[in-house]
């Protein structure tokens, strides 16, 4: 029997993106092609929900957007209002069943929600719902926020949904569809990417700026931190956080999630990668050859790097874009297949040569340890790396795959360690200040959430409750 096998790499993974349309004939495909851009925020399930005549149809499964819906599925949904969203689960099982979006029926209407984030109170919140007789249908934290607001409608929509966020803690951008309206909701610390744009007469929500270049919309601002955007025939009603907190956007989103043409935070994501890379270079000045990337995760710091230390820039490693989500495993004997399938390296460029490898991140530490290893076999004279971000040391709850510290070598490690592990000639980590003054902003210390770095959690859980809760992110 031929066995396929998950290509599972040793980098972080984030949870999804969400995209919504109000008002557009064409509000389906707009929310297809806004999925193609958000593909990069999770590869394992995709879905749409329409707001339709007969109330809110869906379609969504596992895989990519390209593999889950074809021309026929996109023509059994029709409507000027739908949400979409693409899905990496970070933690128990992948299945259909926690594909979003999430629909529900009560009373006679539906609704539809996708979440990007994560709720550190979810434990809470489903022990307290199911005491009061509510029923799940998934692991999700995301279902909650439904369950929450059904218990308010009687109050109205706009107040419903107010109340009901009233509740939550962590990390959530979030977009729901009703029959005659979207609704894009951003937590009070404003952790993940959440904008709105304009598309004709048409309203759009996307969690990044690609997603609104493809479909030829027009920025026009991110949700605020604390904001819910109501959408329907009326125009876009803004309803903003009375309780002002401190801003905690995650960092690595320009570190890492997000896509470099992308607009985050009103700052543009190739630009600092860049400048993160300049950064480095004035930290890490090292006599070498060439400075390269382990495409694609350094590429754009590796630029910054070169120009800044006039190092030559090259691609020593060239990656093998047509890999799918699985593939044919093959004998014992093609040992580390799993990796050299991806990235090969350019023999007569490299060789004999002393080289800098720029990483946007070291999390686990393993597949960085096979493809240095790789390159000594070549006969490499010097292996220098240099990495994009402080060390991680601490776990993130809000929303990113590494919730433990053993799951992060550099809480167990110190640099030098993990250098002798990786079996380099120098490792150099950016230091935080080096992160912050990357992105130019005055004050930048009190804009962003830097707990994977510094351990200091802007919003406080119990790390026990987290431990057990069953819940997905999502």
């Amino acid at each position: 029997m031929i066995k396929r096998m998950a290509i599972t790499p040793d980098r972080p993974r984030e949870a999804c993106g969400i995209f919504g349309i109000y008002g557009n004939r064409e509000a389906v495909r707009m929310t297809y092609f806004g999925l193609y851009a958000l593909q990069h925020r999770g590869q394992e399930s995709a879905g749409i929900a329409v707001a339709a005549e007969d109330g809110i149809r869906v379609h969504k499964g596992m895989g990519l957007v390209s593999e889950v819906f074809d021309k026929g599925g996109l023509k059994k949904l029709q409507g000027n209002a739908a949400i979409g969203h693409v899905r990496y689960s970070t933690t128990g099982d992948s299945t259909l069943t926690n594909a979003q979006p999430f629909v529900i029926n009560h009373r006679g209407r539906s609704y539809a929600v996708a979440h990007n984030g994560n709720l550190v109170n979810a434990y809470e919140l489903r022990n307290e719902l199911e005491k009061k007789g509510a029923i799940f249908q998934s692991t999700m934290d995301s279902e909650i926020l439904l369950h929450l607001l059904v218990r308010n409608l009687d109050d109205g929509l706009e107040e419903g949904i107010r109340k009901s966020v009233a509740k939550l803690r962590g990390a959530f951008s979030i977009a729901i569809l009703t029959e005659d309206s979207i609704i894009g909701i951003k937590d009070p610390n404003g952790f993940r990417p959440l904008c709105i744009g304009r598309l004709n007469d048409s309203y759009v929500l996307a969690s990044e700026s690609c997603a609104l270049d493809l479909v030829e919309a027009e920025y026009v601002r991110a949700v605020d931190p604390g904001e819910i955007v109501i959408i329907n025939k009326d125009g876009l009603k803004s309803i903003k956080n009375p309780n002002k907190v401190r801003p905690s956007f995650c960092i690595f989103e320009f570190i890492y999630f997000a896509r470099p043409d992308s607009n985050i935070y009103g700052l543009n994501v190739y630009e600092m990668r860049k400048e993160q890379g300049k950064c480095l270079a004035d930290e890490s000045a090292v006599e070498a050859d060439l400075v390269m990337p382990f495409p694609d995760s350094g590429n754009y710091s590796a630029i910054g790097f070169a120009e800044r230390s006039g190092i030559p820039f090259e691609m020593g490693m060239i990656r093998n874009h047509y890999i799918g989500r699985t593939f044919i495993q093959p004998t014992q004997t093609m040992r580390e297949f799993g990796v050299r399938v991806k990235l090969n390296p350019v023999k007569s460029l490299l060789k004999g040569k002393r080289i800098i490898i720029i990483e946007d991140s070291i999390i686990r530490g393993t597949t960085a340890r096979t493809r240095v290893r790789a390159l000594r076999e070549l006969g490499i004279k010097e292996v220098h790396m240099r990495v994009s971000c402080p060390p991680h040391r601490f776990p993130c709850h809000y929303g990113i795959d590494f919730s433990s510290r053993g799951e992060l070598i550099a809480a167990s490690k110190s640099v030098e360690e993990i250098r002798e592990f990786l079996c380099l000639d120098t490792l150099h980590y950016l230091s935080l200040d080096g992160l912050l003054k990357a992105t130019g902003i005055e004050n930048p210390e009190e804009h962003f959430c830097k707990a994977c770095f510094d351990g200091k959690y802007p919003v406080a859980f119990d790390e026990s409750v987290c431990r057990k809760t069953c819940f997905e992110r999502s």
